[in-house]
């Protein structure tokens, strides 16, 4: 307690009332694939990588070339390793995902043998919390994708991204996912699905080799790595409120398959997202997740990985709220932290509405505490949010007039 011996005015500082929540973030990503000739101790374990260069460095090939050798020798092994056709679809994602805006993911490199069952390194990246978006690059029967999503449905706060069948028999819901949508599931609302494949260029092609890693100009890649990049650069650049879609997806040299408005008009409601060349781009033209209209509320992958967004930022900015006396003023704190922290996203355009009240509430008194509860050692808070959703169809109707 201060001390005051003259008279007059003093201001002091004073703890605030609530403390702010600041945003968790989106855009890390983990990756599962197949890397071949590496140091036996970095299988089956997440590797964190900053960079592409970062990615050599940690997965280049094992024995490391001699030190002695001349720096552009040393690198050429290294680009050998990564890009031979073992390693081929997981370095292309990596560098898709970097290349389209991605800043930092995890690696969880496995043998082809361990490839077939996600279920091991999956459980390795439960305990990292700040990953937002897996993958595994070309994984695309069904019992891989719904292990990818049922591993984001129970952690509730990533999604994945998801491959098609590659050569589908023809362009149907079935035959591009594997199985066709016909109910509602809750896991189906963690994922989103891509396709066609992409074609992207070769690294080691060599004009006239009959080396199988070097014969191939162009190779076919799932989209999974690129797509998840364009999810980080949208949330950095718009947010992660801003659906992933009508976005430029960068170093694709073509779709390997093309797909007519009318194609994907018999896909695009069951939550199979079409990537199609426009105006030499090739862009993401869908934002569903998996089961799309079956999927209600939660149809675009937007709404999930933002109501993901919420629940994690909340859940880590109230932590300082747990075992302090549940009483009126700490019920205060708490309307305090989650309305500040609400605000910003509607000023930012995440939530709908023309003022604050009309787009969130948070409710935290005598009501949703009661005795009972009270007494059980709960503090309960009710919050509703009025989350923006996409522009999917945009439609002007246009009528001819006699000119008056």
């Amino acid at each position: 307690m201060p001390v005051y011996l003259a008279p007059g005015v003093y201001v002091e500082e004073v703890p605030p009332l609530a403390r702010p929540i600041a945003g968790v973030g989106t855009s890390t990503a983990a990756f599962i694939g197949v890397m071949d000739g590496i140091l036996a101790a970095n299988f089956d374990k997440p590797q964190f990588i900053t960079s592409f260069s970062d990615f050599e460095a940690k997965l280049g090939p094992s024995p490391a070339p001699p030190a002695t050798d001349p720096p552009d020798k040393v690198q050429a092994a290294i680009k050998k390793h990564l890009y031979k056709v073992a390693n081929r679809m997981l370095s292309l994602a990596v560098f898709g995902f970097f290349n389209n805006g991605g800043t930092a993911c995890y690696l969880v490199p496995v043998t082809a043998a361990k490839f077939a069952d996600l279920s091991d390194p999956l459980k390795a990246l439960e305990p990292i919390d700040e990953v937002a978006i897996v993958a595994a690059p070309g994984a695309t029967d069904n019992t891989r994708k719904n292990q990818l999503l049922q591993h984001s449905a129970t952690l509730e706060d990533r999604a994945a991204v998801l491959d098609g069948v590659q050569n589908p028999a023809d362009f149907t819901v079935s035959s591009i996912n594997g199985v066709d949508i016909t109910t509602s599931v809750k896991e189906n609302t963690y994922g989103a699905l891509y396709f066609p494949w992409l074609k992207v260029r070769n690294p080691l092609f060599k004009a006239g080799s009959a080396d199988l890693d070097e014969k191939d100009e162009i190779v076919i890649q799932p989209p999974s790595g690129h797509v998840a990049g364009v999810w980080a650069r949208t949330d950095a650049t718009r947010g992660v409120h801003k659906a992933p879609a009508n976005e430029s997806i960068f170093g694709v040299v073509e779709v390997d398959k093309r797909l007519t408005k009318a194609q994907q008009g018999n896909l695009n409601p069951k939550g199979i997202n079409v990537i199609r060349p426009f105006g030499g781009s090739t862009l993401i033209f869908g934002a569903r997740t998996l089961g799309g209209d079956l999927n209600g509320e939660f149809r675009y992958i937007s709404t999930r990985r933002f109501m993901n967004f919420l629940k994690e930022s909340i859940d880590e900015g109230t932590q300082f709220v747990v075992f302090e006396p549940n009483t009126p003023a700490l019920w205060q704190r708490v309307i305090l932290s989650a309305s500040g922290f609400l605000f910003n996203q509607w000023r930012d355009g995440a939530l709908f509405g023309e003022t604050p009240k009309q787009a969130f509430f948070v409710k935290c008194d005598a009501d949703t505490n009661p005795p009972s509860v009270r007494d059980a050692g709960q503090l309960i808070t009710e919050i509703g949010v009025a989350i923006v959703k996409p522009a999917e169809f945009v439609i002007f109707r246009i009528q001819q007039t006699s000119g008056a």
